[in-house]
């Protein structure tokens, strides 16, 4: 009877993830360092090449190890999943449009010219032309899992990131067939072929966007008049788990469908409510992937070969970092941003490990070069918070030397009461150039070096700053500011800011550029004192030019457009949305005719 109440192998396992990620968030939080180095040393731990191969000299070690890794591989894999759904929810298809140029210009550039180099690399060590390119593309994909959660989908670093990451997450199930196609016996293959997969994955995409569009809003709707987070919880993971099925069924990875979940629920209403509430669930997923990373680290093998091994880690390390900075560069990122962003992307993924299978199992390498190589992954995928330290350093470094060689222009800035303009591109300057022509005097603030320095040889009070630092905004001296003008075309880091803003400075009269109305509801709601939608003023202007041009009288005109205005925003901030805006906008034409 007793042997019936001893725990099995895999509630085991579970409970030794779960008791990690109590130790390791909390702890690591408390030492301002990243969980994701304590998870890949938990792992280390207590994984089979850790404490889990003493188990049968000090049996109590069952308990606290982790006896069966593949037992936990598929909740590493839904971590994945879950990360991918997040990114989609801070994304849009407008935003996805916008960024198709740094998606499969950047992101080409990057994964095609890094895998060349570390191929020829290759080549030169004595491996076939095959096995060589097999690896050189695996090695040329960076982590998902990793990057993003460090650098976020916002800013100059985050955006680029983002870019380069989801070309190489698009571009796997093509690699993936292609080592297949090169495969010594590929014509013996009965699979599907590529040109199915595509033709299929291309059926099932377009039915998730078109059902998805239809049932989700209704869906989410029905889930948030019964006010149950639970219910609401349930329906967000039906949506994900359908698509990340849907799109694996077909020969695609689920990772596309999850992402494809996120930018669908991410156009509706209640992506801000859905992604609170998935974001500790990502945590912990993540943290399991991170742990199975770390069992994958045998220190006996690593110290046996630790020459060739960190050869071969900083040969990938520099290559990646040297292509990725050279091709931002050429992409006209400023040089800060560049440095940064190759350091962050130069190690291998958790994507690598797939590819590095898949190239084993076409026999274009043997099992001991591919075991090498993966050992080569973990270690650089352990190390790449600390690749992310030493990048920002770097890019701080060069900005700041790049920001002062643009201020060597005196310029003289406002002191006491101004109005700072957070963002200095074209909305910014715009803003900057109507107080000076009512006499307020203000001050910029920029992340771009080179618009830094452009204004201030214009004579123009600008300086550089990161907006997203509450130390860089505690030395603006906000207690004076008359206002705060945020104007960043960035809607997750806007409203980061305001939340920070707003709990630092109560009463600071805030105006934040918004996308549209939805964004601006969460901004209001998040303090700000005043949001402008895009969309609105836009749709008001538009309607100006009209009334005019057709013989209205113009001081009539403006009137009735500050009226609207001001309707619209009284709705925006008591309804959230603006549903009825097309037929308010006619209703209003036939009254004024």
């Amino acid at each position: 009877m007793a042997g019936n109440l001893e725990p099995t192998t895999a509630l085991s396992d579970v409970l030794v993830v779960l008791g990690a990620a109590g130790i390791v968030i909390p702890a690591f939080a408390r030492l301002r360092i990243t969980p994701i180095i304590g998870f890949i040393l938990v792992g280390l731990a207590v994984g089979p090449f850790g404490l889990g191969s003493l188990v049968t000299q000090y049996p109590w070690l069952y308990h606290v190890t982790i006896t069966d890794p593949a037992a936990i591989t598929p909740f590493a894999e839904f971590g994945i999943i879950l990360l991918l759904f997040e990114i989609g929810l801070e994304l849009s298809f407008n935003r996805l449009w916008d960024m198709r140029r740094l998606v499969f210009g950047l992101g080409a550039m990057e994964l095609g010219v890094s895998a060349f180099l570390l191929s020829g690399v290759l080549i030169a060590t004595g491996l076939p032309i095959s096995g060589a390119f097999g690896l050189g593309i695996a090695l040329a994909l960076s982590s998902t899992a990793l990057v993003l959660p460090i650098s976020g989908t916002q800013g100059p670093v985050g955006r680029a990131a983002l870019a380069m990451l989801l070309f190489e997450d698009i571009a796997l199930v093509p690699i993936i067939f292609l080592l297949g196609a090169m495969a010594p016996f590929a014509a013996q293959d009965t699979g599907p072929s590529i040109g199915e997969t595509l033709l299929y994955g291309g059926l099932v995409v377009g039915a998730l966007l078109v059902f998805g569009r239809m049932l989700l809003p209704r869906l989410f709707a029905q889930a948030a008049q019964t006010k149950s987070p639970e219910l609401f919880l349930a329906a967000t993971m039906l949506v994900v788990i359908a698509s990340a099925l849907a799109t694996s069924m077909v020969g695609l990875s689920p990772i596309m469908g999850a992402l494809l979940a996120g930018l669908l629920i991410a156009e509706t209403e209640y992506h801000t409510e859905v992604e609170a509430i998935t974001k500790p669930f990502k945590g912990l997923a993540l943290g399991v992937f991170l742990i199975t990373v770390g069992m994958g680290i045998d220190l006996r093998v690593v110290w046996a070969e630790i020459v060739p091994l960190t050869v071969a880690v900083l040969g990938v390390v520099i290559v990646k970092s040297l292509v990725t900075g050279f091709a931002l560069r050429a992409m006209g990122k400023a040089r800060a941003t560049a440095l940064e962003t190759g350091i962050l992307m130069a190690s291998p993924s958790e994507t690598t490990l797939i590819v590095l299978t898949a190239a084993a199992e076409a026999a274009l390498i043997d099992r001991e070069t591919a075991q090498f190589w993966q050992i080569v992954t973990a270690i650089g995928l352990t190390i790449t918070p600390l690749l992310a330290l030493l990048g920002k350093t770097w890019g701080k470094r060069v900005a700041k030397d790049s920001a002062d060689a643009g201020q060597t222009v005196p310029v003289a800035e406002p002191e006491g009461e101004r109005v700072v303009v957070m963002g200095f591109g074209r909305v910014g300057r715009l803003i900057a150039e109507m107080l000076t022509v009512h006499g307020e005097p203000w001050l910029g603030i920029d992340t771009d070096p080179a618009i830094v320095r452009t204004a201030r040889e214009d004579g123009l009070p600008v300086l550089f700053g990161n907006v997203d630092s509450e130390a860089a905004i505690q030395r603006l001296g906000l207690d004076n500011a008359k206002a705060m003008i945020l104007t960043m075309d960035e809607p997750v880091l806007i409203l980061r800011m305001v939340k920070r803003l707003r709990l630092l400075h109560p009463v600071l009269p805030i105006i934040v550029r918004a996308r549209d109305a939805s964004h601006a509801a969460a901004l209001y709601k998040a303090g700000a004192s005043h949001a402008v939608p895009e969309t609105l003023e836009s749709s008001l202007q538009l309607s100006e030019a009209v009334l005019v041009d057709l013989g209205f009288p113009m001081g009539p005109v403006i009137a009735s457009i500050h009226e609207k205005r001001d309707e619209f925003r009284q709705k925006i901030k008591e309804e959230g949305e603006l549903n009825s805006l097309p037929k308010l906008k006619s209703a209003s034409l036939r009254e004024r005719a």
